[in-house]
């Protein structure tokens, strides 16, 4: 632990990524604007009061091709575009780098880290447990940090039994270390994984496939149902977005 701690802190100094978010944003006041972390998607923020909230474990989920990427993208590429900084742990090192691009994200000031996880492990089911340790160990140093806007854990795709695995004081530990701070910490996954107790759950939902020539997509209609932890039992808030074009979503 103390080596990778070593090695995260040499490359965000490298980087130039080794201020604090409190160089770049005001501390945190009830009911201001910075309560909150902006997606850029205008109807879903509407929804959100503003955006997603800082200090929080929150999480995206959906099928393959329900808009998770899209929106995860927008997120980092308004936060990059605010002068904040994102990291992405990338469990199935999945994540391209054109689409990266065309979102928008400012590439230097996203931390990309690339995990070794793989969707058939077949016989190597230890392998690909260790590989999922590695990430949320990453993922911990990076929270343990503290300079980041937004820190996004990519399992989208990782196996559901790996996942339904983990232990629930895996996400308590998380929990602990977002809390009180300017961070959004993010799950993506295909189904709920965890959240804080103030922190979101926004499944999504395609409304149409927008499948073009070759297989690119080209923007589609998106469904967004949020569900407040704190409001259970009240309805849940919906929002529809169309997404940018992106290789994957």
């Amino acid at each position: 632990m103390a080596l990778a701690r070593a090695a995260l802190e040499s490359l965000l100094r490298t980087r130039q990524l080794d201020k604090t978010l409190t160089t770049a944003l005001p501390i945190d006041l009830p009911g201001d604007e910075y309560a909150s972390c902006a997606s850029s998607v205008d109807e879903l923020d509407a929804r959100l009061g503003g955006g997603l909230p800082r200090g929080q474990l929150s999480e995206i989920v959906g099928s393959r091709s329900s808009g998770r990427l899209s929106l995860l993208l927008h997120m980092a590429a308004a936060a990059t575009r605010r002068g904040e900084l994102v990291a992405i742990v990338d469990a199935l090192d999945m994540l391209d780098v054109a689409s990266l691009e065309a979102a928008g994200v400012v590439l230097d000031r996203l931390l990309w880290i690339r995990g070794h996880v793989v969707i058939n492990p077949g016989m190597s089911r230890e392998l690909n447990q260790r590989a999922m340790e590695q990430a949320l160990r990453a993922l911990a140093l990076v929270l343990q940090a503290g300079n980041f806007g937004l820190v996004v854990l990519d399992l989208a795709e990782a196996p559901i039994e790996l996942v339904s695995r983990l232990p629930f004081t895996t996400w308590l530990r998380l929990q602990r270390m977002v809390e009180g701070s300017q961070t959004v910490a993010m799950l993506v996954g295909r189904t709920p994984i965890a959240r804080s107790s103030g922190g979101l759950t926004i499944k999504l939902e395609t409304r149409n496939s927008g499948l073009g020539a070759g297989s690119r997509l080209t923007g589609f209609d998106v469904e967004a149902r949020v569900v407040r932890a704190r409001t259970r039992g009240q309805d849940d808030a919906h929002a529809l977005f169309a997404t940018k074009g992106h290789v994957n979503v």
